[in-house]
């Protein structure tokens, strides 16, 4: 059977995308091909019988609405599929063959639709290349224009592995060492990652790398971004962007630079320690309810709460930074108007980092664009608040907020309030921003009006009383006249049809205003779509200060949010010493435990940690008496100081700690041959092994799962 045009593009997606569901844009449907429509059926909750397209492989389809698509895209990204939009590239021309092509190749780690991404949280996606016993890894979120890069060439496994727990990634694409690398990680790891895939060899190639980055960046972007000695770190982030550039098939102009990781300026948390610490979520259910990220979290945009998950994920450890942190938030703290009117107006700011990632790949809308104008008017307010502000983190954010009065003018005058969803439907351009388009909105409103008062000029300059302008579906507007008048008509009449008694004529005159009337429609909503696109162009140029004031903006967000919590649950602000080594917290409790502590009052306990006389602390008690609480607390005191929070304590002095170790709670790990005592046995070797002098380690009930003497000895070792 002979394969139509669209059966064979079919066939050339696959080939290139193999894992892909192929979308195809049919006017206002989407046709979409895939292998099994049994197993289809059950990811897409959908009774489908698989129309035969005429293939050998009998691919079945199937018809989708297309503002219904999103949400079929979605289950099936849900489920690790790959999505192909093939939209159709040329009109529609009689004894022409239409072009069709992929425009877009949406996967896990490349989702842009707001519909589809966690407002507070990134979309990850990361490349891992490894040659020999160096580990370069690379991961972006295109969805907000981060982009990521490092090295390690020490601890490899260890170091990749707490940074997967970390950042957790949608997407993973490898070499093939880099595949085997991840695929032999911690069996922690397993049911929380996704599948890694294998990517093409020759984009790991150093010259291919190294252009993609050239490209994307500059000529010079290798010693600006201070990675020019750093061989694999350049492979994955250049094979990351050969992906994004084939996946997106456009210019991913919003992502602009490199943010190298210094792994040195961060305390380290591994995977242990953030499960047992419940860090971001909870141990139980995996939900964000429960854990220290939804006590503290109490940001007002989603940019904002998507940085703020980063600071809890990464302590600091410069204590000059942690204090500047420390610093804007009492000053948050102690000033309650400020706090107020900040929260205010915060909570009128859109997400304007992913609005303007959307610029960056050109597909913002106009509904978006009215939202990004509605944010730019806030920010004056914001700034003026910050005017009077002491502390040198407020201030630095004072002094970044760039002049928008230009962009705020071309969207004012561009884009209409309240605009269309759709640029099909039109209707989003203002009157008054272009002439024609103007006019031919006028002839959609007036047409009617015109044809009206041409009959009534025809009528009195052909002295024809009888004289009438109609209008059919095949003909178009024609005047009608008898046909024994028809020795009157004047000689600027063209006959077009006889019917009956009548003539149907037309003028050049009535000619012109039915080609304006009735292509005004059609030329209106294809000219919006002109404007629209030119005025995304114009756009581009703001992308960077966009960037800035978001960055800004987010940064306020997590220290008024910090601030507000603080107020809120009586915390203190904590002493930072970098040079003495020393913890020593007065009436100390527990964030997570005391805020669901409804009709009891919490316990506060004190902590005192050296390096002298008190470096160790052995706590004992019966079951239930908040031994596990209050280590755990003493773990979270720390970590919160670290990211520039104040404590819940009376006072609290924190030094500097550079890596928490927790050891609370073990089970089987029956899949991997390893009993409860050799898991522990494993976690208290990685322990030995990594801690230092500045490390701060939480061990419960270390030698439970053994014999009584040998448990014993092992704790007293």
């Amino acid at each position: 059977m002979a394969l139509s045009p669209m059966m064979q593009h079919y066939l050339q997606i696959k080939d290139k995308h193999k894992d892909a569901v192929v979308f195809y844009r049919l006017g206002d449907f989407y046709e979409m091909f895939f292998d099994d429509a049994i197993e289809m059926s059950k990811v897409l909750d959908l009774t489908l019988t698989g129309r035969d397209c005429g293939l050998e492989t009998r691919a079945p389809m199937c018809g989708i609405p297309f503002h219904a698509s999103e949400n079929y895209i979605a289950k099936l990204i849900k489920q690790g599929y790959k999505v192909a939009i093939c939209e159709q590239l040329t009109e529609a021309q009689k004894g022409k063959q239409v072009a069709r092509d992929v425009i877009k190749v949406i996967t896990p780690g490349t989702i842009t639709s707001d519909n589809m991404l966690e407002e507070k949280q990134n979309n990850y996606i990361l490349c891992v290349a490894k040659k020999k016993d160096i580990i370069g890894v690379a991961y972006a979120d295109i969805s907000t224009g981060d982009f990521y890069t490092t090295e390690f060439k020490t601890n490899i496994f260890s170091c990749l592995n707490d940074l997967l727990v970390r950042i957790n990634p949608a997407e993973i694409i490898c070499n093939q060492e880099g595949k085997d690398a991840v695929e032999n990680l911690s069996a922690n790891l397993q049911g929380i990652l996704p599948k890694s895939e294998l990517y093409y060899e020759w984009a790991f190639e150093n010259n291919r790398a190294e252009s993609n980055l050239k490209n994307q960046f500059s000529n010079v972007c290798l010693n600006i971004y201070e990675i020019n000695q750093m061989p694999c770190a350049i492979l994955a982030s250049g094979a990351i962007l050969e992906y994004l550039n084939e996946t997106q098939k456009i210019a991913l102009a919003h992502i602009t630079k490199i943010k190298k990781i210094d792994t040195e300026k961060y305390m380290v948390l591994d995977i242990t320690a953030r499960r047992n610490l419940e860090i971001v979520e909870t141990i139980r259910d995996r939900k964000k309810k429960g854990s220290l990220l939804s006590i503290l979290d109490n940001t007002k945009t989603s940019m904002g709460g998507r940085l703020f998950r980063n600071w809890i994920d990464q302590p600091l450890k410069n204590s000059k930074e942690i204090n500047q942190r420390l610093n804007a938030v009492e000053e948050l703290y102690k000033n309650l108007i400020l706090r107020d009117n900040l929260s205010t107006e915060l909570k009128k700011i859109n997400d304007i980092e992913r609005l303007s990632a959307k610029i960056g790949m050109r597909s913002i809308m106009p509904k978006e664009c009215e939202s990004l104008k509605n944010s730019l008017t806030i920010l004056p307010t914001i700034k003026h608040l910050l005017s009077s502000t002491k502390s040198e983190k407020l201030t630095n954010i004072f002094n970044n907020f760039p002049d928008f009065s230009q962009l705020q003018h071309l969207l004012d005058i561009a884009i209409k309030n309240e605009p269309a969803l759709h640029l099909k439907d039109g209707g989003y351009i203002k009157q008054g921003y272009n002439a024609n388009l103007d006019e031919l909105i006028k002839i959609q409103k007036d047409g009617a009006n015109w044809i009206v008062a041409l009959e009534q000029k025809e009528r009195e300059d052909t002295n024809l009383k009888n004289l009438k302008i109609k209008y059919n579906n095949v003909y178009g507007y024609y005047i009608e006249i008898a046909r024994t008048l028809a020795d009157q008509v004047p000689i600027r009449y063209h006959r077009k049809q006889t019917v009956g008694n009548f003539d149907r004529y037309f003028t050049e005159e009535l000619k012109i205003l039915e080609e304006k009337i009735l292509g005004a429609e059609d030329k209106s909503i294809k000219l919006e779509q002109q404007l629209f696109a030119e005025i995304r162009e114009k756009l581009l140029c703001f992308i960077q200060d966009l960037q800035v004031v978001s960055e800004s903006i987010c940064q306020l967000d997590c220290l008024l949010s910090l601030a507000q919590v603080a107020i809120k649950n009586n915390y203190t602000k904590p002493k930072i010493n970098e040079k003495i080594k020393e913890i020593n917290i007065v009436d100390g409790r527990h964030p997570v435990v005391e805020t669901y502590l409804k009709d009891e009052q919490f316990i506060a306990n004190d902590t005192n940690l050296n390096q002298t006389d008190e470096k160790i602390m052995i706590i004992t008690g019966p079951n239930m008496a908040g031994k596990s609480t209050f280590m755990r607390q003493v773990a979270v005191i720390t970590l919160l100081a670290h990211i520039g929070s104040f404590v819940p304590a009376k006072s609290a002095e924190i030094a500097i700690t550079d890596r928490i170790f927790t050891r609370v709670g073990a089970s089987d790990d029956l899949a991997f041959g390893q009993s409860t005592f050799m898991v522990k046995m494993v976690e208290m070797a990685n322990i030995l092994h990594n801690a230092t002098d500045n490390s701060l380690i939480i061990l419960d009930e270390i030698g439970r799962g053994t014999s009584t003497f040998d448990g014993l000895s092992i704790a007293w070792a």
